[in-house]
């Protein structure tokens, strides 16, 4: 499908300061993780791969192809660039799936045929229902 460790190499990754509580430290340490991912360049993917991706990823992709995820769910720089790595790459593999083609199906003749019957049926009880006409 695609080389992991060649598409991890043209990844860049940037730290900066997370939001939020922490007290002290967190003012000091820039545990954050910002991931960009230049789709246009790439170098891993196929024409068609990418062609896939681009459609896939359209609305996280920025107007120059750039893929960009963040993480900053733990204080550590190191697990917040582990998480980031693994939610790309299982974005990655679920957009260069492709969906199965739906099988058209059509409607049984017997169940055509007891839809007529019941309609039938319906029909002659309404008409049962009415009084007769004397001319």
């Amino acid at each position: 499908m695609f080389d992991a460790a060649l598409l991890i190499s043209e990844l860049n990754f940037k730290a900066i300061r997370s939001s939020g509580a922490g007290g002290q430290h967190v003012n000091k340490v820039s545990s954050k993780v910002v991931l960009n991912f230049d789709l246009t360049n790439s170098q891993v993917f196929s024409e068609e791969q990418r062609a896939l991706l681009f459609k896939n990823l359209a609305n996280r992709l920025t107007t120059e192809g750039v893929l960009i995820l963040q993480s900053d769910e733990s204080r550590s720089q190191h697990k917040n660039k582990e998480l980031v790595i693994k939610r790309f790459l299982e974005l990655i593999r679920h957009s260069l799936k492709r969906p199965k083609k739906r099988k058209p199906t059509k409607v049984p003749r017997a169940v055509k045929l007891k839809r007529l019957s019941k309609k039938k049926q319906q029909a002659d009880k309404k008409a049962n229902r009415r009084p007769p006409d004397i001319n």
